[in-house]
């Protein structure tokens, strides 16, 4: 399973021991916002040249607007600028028919894209339809709006096979991204904090601490 971070903030991409190899990042305007960035053309080339200069492979960026002029506008300096980096692309979208004609405009550009924001099954299939390379459904808004995400989850991994793959977003414990591993998702993207915060745990900690003690009273039974 492919580990992506979820920030535009290229300061916190640097993770320390412990922690998975990172495939790549993932960004929307509401992350670009919080790093302090306008939503802008320049600011999405800056980040993929911040992501090759990390030693990052992959990148997605979601587009601001269902305008499908300036998504046509904005794609060719971003696959130029990902060409000569050496950085994949992905562009996001809203999985939503107010977008369907800036899907069709990045797809026939032969552009991968994720349709994010899945909810449902009819959605799940529709992006099939629409060809989409990945979905993300964010699992801890449709849990915090009482919705068991699993069967839909268990859809997108079916899915996969043929179809999008699943990029599970909003992942609020590492008992979810547990399940998530073992239900076979394609990757997943977490914020840095969370992948720091669960690169340890106490039970390993107190496991240490008696390993070290145990080491210590064991020399006194050496003649």
């Amino acid at each position: 399973m492919n580990v992506f971070l979820d920030s535009a903030l290229a300061a916190s991409w640097a993770l320390p021991a412990g922690c998975p190899s990172v495939q790549g990042i993932t960004t929307n305007p509401t992350l670009v916002l919080q790093a302090g960035l306008p939503v802008t053309l320049s600011t999405y080339t800056g980040l993929l040249q911040a992501v090759a200069d990390a030693g990052l492979a992959e990148l997605m960026l979601q587009l601001p607007r269902p305008d499908a002029a300036e998504a046509l506008e904005w794609l060719a300096p971003l696959q130029r600028t990902a060409s000569d980096a050496g950085v994949k692309l992905t562009i996001k979208l809203p999985c939503h028919p107010d977008w369907l004609a800036c899907i069709q405009v990045v797809r026939a550009q032969d552009q991968a894209i994720l349709l994010t924001g899945l909810s449902n099954p009819v959605q799940l299939l529709w992006a099939r339809a629409c060809g989409a390379q990945y979905v993300a459904p964010y699992i801890g808004r449709l849990t915090a709006d009482g919705r068991d995400v699993w069967p839909l989850m268990q859809a997108c991994v079916a899915q996969q096979d043929g179809g999008p793959k699943l990029l599970a977003a909003s992942i609020k414990s590492p008992e979810v991204l547990t399940r998530l591993m073992a239900c076979g998702a394609a990757a997943v993207t977490l914020p840095p904090a969370s992948l720091i915060a669960w690169a340890g745990d106490a039970l390993t900690d107190a496991a240490m601490v008696q390993f070290e003690r145990d080491v210590a009273a064991s020399m006194a039974l050496v003649p």
